[in-house]
């Protein structure tokens, strides 16, 4: 008897086991890895067994942190020093070069950028559907599920060659190209703003005209700078040919880091989840020394300060400017800075290599957030309500920050034209004018009146698609048709050829009764004669 309690928990944790699933992650880096953590660690928390594929050369994944779950290393061709330096070229040519190019030339290095950085993904892919070893141990493993943010192509097709459900979780991607052509998600031109075009869902003529020639335009250069080369790739691999694109669009939900806080109204599709806020979570208590400087700030409070983890500097210039901006407000500032410190930097500001960005951000001091505009980070401030001031330095963070002007949670300061006085009044005005305080509530409020929470939601929908072997009945038809099906232009060319026979006949019979009718009276007349 004394053993039966003992027995009962066993029996249960067997059977907890037992109920788990077996998923296989596929590699991200960065934010994109920060933000699918929390869900793999609830997957693991819920009793599935959770494999993460891990390159050798990675920038932010690292195989020797304590974690829950399993890695499986593979080796890549690819030195670290080469993803590095075209991650390093990507930041300064959208940090410094971009706001003085014209269209042209920046489209002209962004493809350049595209192809170097494709070429770096496929070699890393090589090192999975290339090797022999490691496809063996994954069709040994057995696997329920993939899941896989995109930004790395590969795990479509791995997922196809397994013959296991594949869940998408992303943010977005260039021109909405991947979600409107793959996934079949309908974007109509004329309300809903391309991916990084910086527009919003209220856009007058010239927009519209805009929004339509940058979808046209982002699709050509996906199209013959990305998909060209994946679907390539894909064939030489199968040895049959393959549509990366077809591919994709197998996947059975995408998990879509963003909600109607952060987005623009749109169509949705029933395998489309919104999940945005993943990461987010109540603030925990800040260590003493830094608790001690938030708290002599006293009713003015403090301001937030970061431009993310992969800006590790900028021009000493640049850092003088900014601070000698937050020397001149009366907030306490934490500044997350990695440089040489500025020599205008005022008394009221502290440099840290490191904050809890989360926690800070939600302590009842902290006014306002100045942020890069990533995605995680906004996040973050709509959780815990707090107006922000943005610095976008590349890649979705103009963007990102412009959907938070637009519901006038945020004022934007261009880095490379900004002066001291530009910055001060930014922080000053959304600060004290509490239009911003309310509109960051607002969307704070939005975020949290939903029936799950999105680390539960996302969490939910990918055991779903576990317990369904797939959701594939959550797919459109969309899928099986053509272009020209999709768009019913079959059903047009038909319904026209019926219309211009109509009118044709009809023709034809008021020319034939015409003449039968001017005949008779010319007969009529010729006799009268």
């Amino acid at each position: 008897m004394k053993q039966l309690p003992a027995c009962i928990l066993l029996v249960l944790c067997v059977t907890w086991s037992a109920n788990g699933g077996n998923i296989l992650v596929w590699y991200t880096e960065g934010s994109h890895w920060i933000n699918l953590k929390p869900v793999l660690e609830k997957l693991v928390n819920r009793g599935h067994q959770v494999t993460v594929l891990v390159p050798s050369a990675s920038l932010f994944m690292n195989i020797s942190e304590p974690s829950n779950f399993h890695y499986e290393p593979f080796n890549v061709s690819v030195s670290m020093e080469a993803i590095q330096e075209i991650f390093d070229e990507i930041l300064h040519f959208s940090m410094y070069e971009m706001d003085h190019m014209s269209y042209l030339q920046i489209y002209m290095k962004f493809i350049k950028l595209i192809k170097v950085n494709l070429q770096n993904s496929l070699k890393c892919l090589d090192g999975v559907l290339k090797s022999e070893a490691i496809m063996k141990r994954l069709k040994d493993g057995k696997y329920d599920l993939l899941l896989a943010d995109p930004i790395y192509p590969g795990s479509d097709l791995t997922a196809d060659i397994l013959g296991i459900p594949l869940v998408f979780s992303l943010r977005f991607s260039i021109g909405n190209n991947w979600e409107r052509h793959c996934g079949q998600l309908p974007a109509p031109p004329s309300f809903v703003p391309g991916a990084m075009s910086k527009l919003t869902d209220k856009m007058d003529f010239s927009e519209r005209v805009w929004n339509l020639l940058l979808y046209a335009l982002n699709d050509l250069v996906t199209e013959s700078v990305y998909w060209k080369e994946l679907d390539k790739y894909y064939t030489e691999v199968t040895g049959t040919p393959i549509n990366a694109c077809e591919i994709m669009g197998k996947a059975d939900i995408w998990l879509m880091r963003s909600f109607w806080d952060f987005d623009f109204p749109h169509p949705v599709l029933p395998n489309f989840k919104y999940v945005g806020g993943i990461h987010c979570r109540p603030a925990k208590p800040l260590p003493k020394d830094m608790e001690d400087f938030v708290q002599s700030s006293g009713d003015a409070g403090i301001v937030v300060f970061t431009l993310g983890s992969m800006i590790k500097n900028i021009t000493t210039e640049k850092g003088n400017i900014i601070a000698s901006a937050l020397a001149q407000i009366p907030q306490k500032v934490l500044w997350r800075y990695s440089g040489e410190k500025p020599k205008t930097l005022g008394a009221n500001t502290r440099i840290y290599n490191w904050i809890p960005q989360n926690d800070l951000l939600g302590h009842p001091k902290t006014r306002a957030f100045i942020t890069h505009g990533g995605t995680n980070g906004i996040y973050e401030a709509i959780y815990h309500g707090v107006p922000m001031v943005g610095i976008p330095m590349f890649g979705d963070q103009p963007d990102n920050l412009n959907h938070m002007k637009a519901k006038g949670a945020a004022i934007i300061v261009n880095f490379n034209f900004m002066m001291t006085e530009d910055l001060r009044d930014a922080i000053n005005a959304v600060i004290n004018n509490k239009s911003y305080k309310e509109n960051a509530m607002l969307l704070s409020s939005i975020h949290h009146d939903r029936p799950l929470s999105p680390l539960d939601e996302a969490v939910f929908w990918i055991e779903y698609t576990m317990r369904n072997k797939g959701a594939k009945h959550l797919r459109v038809q969309a899928h099986e048709l053509t272009w020209y099906q999709y768009h019913s232009l079959d059903v047009l060319v038909l319904l026209l050829a019926i219309i211009l026979s109509l009118i044709l006949l009809f023709i034809k019979a008021c020319k034939f009764c015409f003449r039968r009718c001017c005949g008779r009276k010319g007969k009529t007349k010729r006799k009268a004669e």
